[in-house]
């Protein structure tokens, strides 16, 4: 417990290294690209377009919830798990691309899946203001269950982070990590309701139960009821979900860490 406060302090500490590395590192990426940082919010806005064409007019999904559109009930959950499905494989591997920086200077380690994290936010600021947009020009307005938005926020900052500093100790420890994680993802794209609604789906509610304990589908899902006013934290299923959410967080970092703190002084030895 005492490993996961200090590694907590250290990102604390070190916030305005890591906004500058992030912003570095974005630039960085893309400086040989003709359109540079532009590609953060072209990326997404094509594949929301490629996944509206396919399901919302090709399929003919319908109104997954009564009343509110297909696309911006899409838009809505599909802009966090873009974010977060970017920002897991990139702190995956936060670790081994920078050896160089920890190797010759000392250096905060366990800040650098944080560097991602910050990094990515621009892109996701742009896909949720695209959200609201359609949600304005459908006619949904703010009501006051916008606030949650900031606490479900937060739940998708720390879970990042505890799969962060998880997923960049193993990928380095096992350097087949990172492609199994992608497979891991490509998987919870469908098993966290992005594209349809498990609630009014043909689903077994016993299945249905199941895949609602995906973290990930806790954050979509709860971006959704916030700003499209459908339901509150406290009301149930909410509030067993919110449990079992803080304790899926709280296991993987306490584990990822201790591995962290392991595993630290050997990091350069291991790559």
């Amino acid at each position: 417990m005492n490993v996961m406060f200090n590694v907590i302090r250290d990102q604390i500490a070190n916030f305005k290294i890591i906004r500058r590395m992030a912003k570095y590192d974005d630039r960085a990426t893309y400086q040989s690209h003709y359109l540079g940082l532009a590609w953060e919010f072209l990326n997404p806005l094509i594949q929301i377009g490629i996944y509206y064409l396919v399901f919302g007019v090709a399929l003919k999904r319908g109104d997954p919830m009564h009343g509110i559109p297909y696309l911006p009930w899409m838009v809505t959950g599909i802009a966090p798990w873009l974010y977060m499905n970017k920002t897991t494989l990139d702190a995956s591997k936060s670790v081994y691309q920078q050896v160089g920086l920890v190797s010759k200077m000392k250096f905060p380690v366990s800040v650098l899946p944080s560097i991602k994290i910050m990094g990515n936010l621009y892109s996701f600021w742009t896909m949720m203001a695209f959200a609201v947009f359609l949600m304005f020009t459908n006619h949904i307005w703010p009501t006051v269950s916008w606030i949650q938005f900031i606490y479900y926020f937060f739940c998708m900052i720390v879970l990042m982070y505890a799969l962060g500093i998880f997923n960049s100790t193993v990928s380095v420890l096992i350097r087949d990590w990172h492609i199994t994680l992608q497979s891991i993802l490509r998987v919870l794209f469908y098993m966290s309701g992005i594209l349809f609604n498990f609630q009014t789906s043909k689903f077994p509610i016993l299945f249905v139960r199941v895949l609602e304990l995906n973290p990930l589908y806790y954050i979509v899902n709860g971006f959704r009821e916030s700003l499209l006013s459908r339901g509150w934290i406290w009301q149930q299923p909410n509030l067993n979900l919110t449990i079992t959410f803080w304790m899926f967080v709280l296991l993987f970092m306490l584990f990822g860490t201790y591995l962290h703190n392991k595993f630290r002084a050997d990091f350069v030895d291991l790559i």
